[in-house]
């Protein structure tokens, strides 16, 4: 008698585990007008209680309502008063679905205007970083990538840790005859990767170069970068955060352009066209060297970090590394509120000088919120087209890596 109660246990459970949940908006493209009521679909595999929240994009959520779905679908609607993301979370057990509705993206404006002091500020960096010579050490290295010479890049900086990459050009590459990507890294503690030495090869040849984030030796076994991780630059993203000289990201920016420093200073470089591609703390280090560096033509900056710090001064959420905490009344800290508008790719996109920009985005990334990514793009006063994921997360999806791609081939054709 014990065995069909059993069974039926070990099914329930395993229909349980079996839930799936889905969330869509009644546009395809999840664009609306301010005011404009939106409709979300909430799917469900099999009959299951769910937990509902409308947020700002994940700010000030409002009251869960928790709804029963039997028949497979239910709808909901809302909207938004403001430009933003009007966004709606699902739950059911650990079972989570998104979406999010967009309302106005273009119309997002910065949360705080640029310091007074903002270029000063970055030109001081500069001038103490032309004090150090530009020497550099190449290592050669081997690479599976046939008619690319590759090296191990260190190049001293400022700031106690050099530049430290991988470096690729191709054999015999002629004088300024190439252009030039420099790759730069998300979140993480690892090594340069070697793999990008493979664009040496592509649009008939270029200088690539790919750093790492923390100027720390490539190539090591995985528990250096792990003991890395869990030590020293354990939380590196919020050290020193309450004071714009002691933000580890100064750091990390001043390497950025000692790394095009060394680029630019390569015989075989064109003398025109730079390109800095990469996502998430990469897309960080994209926008704010085509802020900080002219000499930067294009950028490619997916799902972008560093963005809207200050967000919370608007009413709106702020993107990681989310380095203005708040304080014990709730508010955000104000020395770190000052710091972070130094490093804020929203004021560094103000600056841009380069010829055009690629930007990706997903509206349910919960890492750089869609807000304070349109914040950045909105700023930008140069060409620019973003790639729009409607039903993505913190990653760049296949198309989203495709159209990078084809945004730095088609400028540095266009340099020719």
């Amino acid at each position: 008698m014990k065995l069909p109660a059993l069974f039926l246990l070990l099914v329930a459970c395993a229909q349980a585990q079996q839930l799936t949940l889905k969330v869509t908006t009644d546009r395809p493209e999840a664009m609306y007008k301010v005011g404009k009521t939106a409709t979300f679909t909430i799917e469900a595999s099999q009959p299951a209680e769910v937990s509902l929240v409308f947020s700002k994009d994940g700010l000030q959520p409002q009251p869960a309502k928790k709804v029963m779905i039997n028949a497979g679908k239910l709808a909901l609607t809302s909207k938004l008063d403001e430009p933003g993301f009007l966004q709606l979370r699902a739950t059911s057990g650990k079972t989570t679905a998104l979406a999010a509705a967009a309302y106005d993206p273009l119309q997002i404006k910065p949360s705080m205007p640029v310091p007074d002091d903002f270029d000063a500020f970055w030109s001081a960096q500069k001038a103490a970083l032309a004090k150090v010579p530009l020497k550099s050490t190449l290592t050669p290295v081997t690479t599976a990538v046939k008619g690319v010479e590759a090296f191990d890049l260190q190049v001293e900086c400022l700031g106690g840790k050099p530049v430290s990459g991988y470096f690729g050009r191709p054999q015999g590459a002629k004088p300024k005859s190439l252009p030039a990507i420099l790759h730069v890294h998300g979140a993480g503690v690892r090594s340069s990767g070697l793999g990008s030495v493979s664009w040496a090869l592509n649009e008939g040849g270029m200088l690539s170069l790919d750093i790492n984030a923390h100027g720390i030796p490539n190539g090591q076994p995985a528990a250096f970068y792990t003991a890395l991780q869990t030590g020293e630059l354990k939380d590196y993203s919020k050290s020193g955060s309450k004071d714009r000289e002691t933000i580890y990201f100064k750091g990390m920016f001043l390497r950025l352009m000692r790394a095009i420093d060394f680029l630019t200073a390569q015989p075989e470089w064109d003398g025109k066209t730079l390109i800095v591609y990469g996502s998430s703390q990469g897309g960080f280090q994209a926008l704010a060297a085509a802020g900080l560096d002219e000499r930067v033509t294009f950028i490619c900056a997916g799902v972008p970090a560093g963005c809207d710090h200050t967000g919370s001064q608007a009413n709106r959420i702020n993107g990681w590394p989310k380095i203005v905490p708040n304080g014990p009344d709730g508010k955000p800290d104000a020395a770190a509120l000052q710091a972070a508008r130094y490093f804020d790719c929203v004021n560094f996109a103000t600056r841009a000088k380069c010829q055009g920009a690629a930007v990706t985005i997903g509206f349910i990334d919960t890492t750089c919120p869609p807000s304070s990514v349109y914040a950045a793009y909105n700023a930008l006063p140069v060409p620019k087209k973003i790639h729009i994921d409607t039903l993505a997360g913190h990653t760049n999806t296949p198309a989203a890596v495709k159209f990078m791609q084809q945004a730095a081939f088609e400028h540095v054709r266009a340099m020719k």
